[in-house]
């Protein structure tokens, strides 16, 4: 298999390096943490949780899985992963995390498009356990871990990849556990990414202005990129996830939600920003 389970991990208490004793993950300072049954890891301690359950929800991560294993974001993960891919060696062992997984669609999609001779040690985190248990039920190659890009709970300079996917990157925490000459990929939405349902959704938009360049200590930019393509949903349901998916739901007024109940079909544009990263 090209893809096996990253095994580089730490406590989430105490930073030691933690070893698999059967279906526990134990630290030297006796900290225990047990495989659930789905097969993933859970090392996010409550005291280093903002709310009770923090992150995507149930309902949010079973729409954005039923969206993303339709296809409709397809060319963003071939995208996605010819670029995690492109320098690595033909041959030989590399190691990737993606910080903020969600239901894994994109790892899935990268496994799939690794070479024979790639072996990748991978490993899925994110701060939703809903996602993290979706992730692992899908599929049992990667590691599934919750946890939170603030506090990784991964082994200083063990990663030659980190993929953040309209995720939260915490620079200093990448530097931390990435190689030296390790990369970041990180994607965002462009300006036009479904203006479409958001004109429909809000009573204005507000007006776009430069993004301001994050602080990214340790690391230098090496290129940035576009990709945008027009997607049509012609189903109510198909709607309904896309929207159920992102925190548009939740900011959007009970008009605009009911003016996106009512379509039948709606026609978008995609537009992403793929950064690419080099740790110095």
């Amino acid at each position: 298999m090209p893809v096996t389970p990253f095994q580089a991990l730490t406590c989430p208490l105490e930073g030691a390096p933690l070893q698999c004793t059967g279906t526990a993950w134990q630290c030297p300072y006796g900290h225990s943490f047990d495989m659930a049954s789905q097969g993933y890891l859970h090392l996010l301690p409550v005291q280093h949780k903002r709310s009770r359950d923090p992150g995507d929800s149930k309902e949010m991560v079973a729409a954005r899985r039923r969206f993303l294993n339709a296809g409709h974001y397809q060319p963003i993960a071939a995208a996605v992963a010819r670029t995690l891919l492109a320098d690595l060696p033909a041959r030989g062992d590399a190691s990737l995390l993606d910080a903020g997984c969600g239901e894994g669609y994109y790892l899935r999609q990268l496994a799939a498009a690794t070479g024979p001779a790639q072996r990748l040690a991978v490993l899925g985190l994110d701060i939703s356990k809903w996602a993290v248990q979706a992730a692992a039920r899908q599929d049992k190659g990667p590691r599934w871990v919750v946890g939170s890009n603030a506090r990784l709970p991964v082994l200083p300079a063990s990663l030659d990849r980190i993929l953040c996917m309209f995720g939260f990157p915490v620079f200093p925490e990448f530097a931390r556990v990435l190689k030296p000459g390790g990369q970041v990929l990180q994607v965002d939405a462009g300006p036009e990414h479904l203006r479409q349902l958001r004109e429909l959704i809000y009573p204005r938009l507000k007006p776009e202005h430069p993004a301001a360049r994050p602080d990214m200590p340790g690391f230098q930019r090496l290129e940035t990129s576009s990709l945008a393509y027009c997607l049509e949903l012609t189903r109510p349901e198909q709607i309904a996830d896309l929207l159920a998916m992102t925190p548009h739901l939740y900011r959007a007024s009970p008009e605009g939600r009911a003016r996106a109940a009512a379509l039948e079909r709606l026609t978008l544009q995609v537009d992403v920003r793929l950064t690419r990263l080099q740790r110095e």
